[in-house]
């Protein structure tokens, strides 16, 4: 089995942000930064070049691959912000309430564990914290932290 691409990186979550093009964009990226600091009681980390996650949990497939990745985070991509929320991916539960939650978000877009977000304008900031904080406490249930 191949290992995963994308791995943790010692480069500074900040100095990315403080990188992040346009203005806008680097602005929206900070707003993010704190709501899932709040959430997640998290520091960040970057995993590869361009992803801010918080907290990590180990993974293993009934095909026998396995690997480590961030348990909830973004990416400040020029077209638009990613965020990962696995919670609705891992949890039933959590899918059907993110779906309800996602009626009230606003613009937005996804993927089967993404969240694709233009601008943070475009979407209730209350709803998108409600949606990081059940993915957040999915991923804890289901993936329990170590330690």
């Amino acid at each position: 089995m191949s290992a995963n691409k994308t791995t943790p990186t010692d480069a500074s979550p900040q100095d990315f942000i403080d990188t992040v093009e346009p203005e806008a964009k680097r602005a929206d990226a900070k707003v993010l930064d704190a709501m899932f600091r709040r959430v997640t009681g998290e520091e960040p980390r970057m995993w590869g070049p361009s992803m801010i996650g918080y907290g990590q949990y180990h993974y293993k497939y009934d095909s026998g691959r396995e690997g480590d990745w961030m348990r909830t985070g973004f990416s400040p991509r020029k077209a638009k912000h990613s965020l990962y929320l696995m919670g609705g991916y891992c949890d039933d539960a959590t899918g059907e309430k993110n779906d309800a939650l996602l009626a009230k978000l606003g613009k937005h877009s996804r993927g089967k564990s993404c969240l694709y977000i233009n601008k943070l304008a475009d979407v209730d900031l209350d709803v998108l914290e409600e949606l990081v904080r059940t993915n957040w406490q999915s991923m804890n249930r289901v993936y329990p932290p170590e330690g």
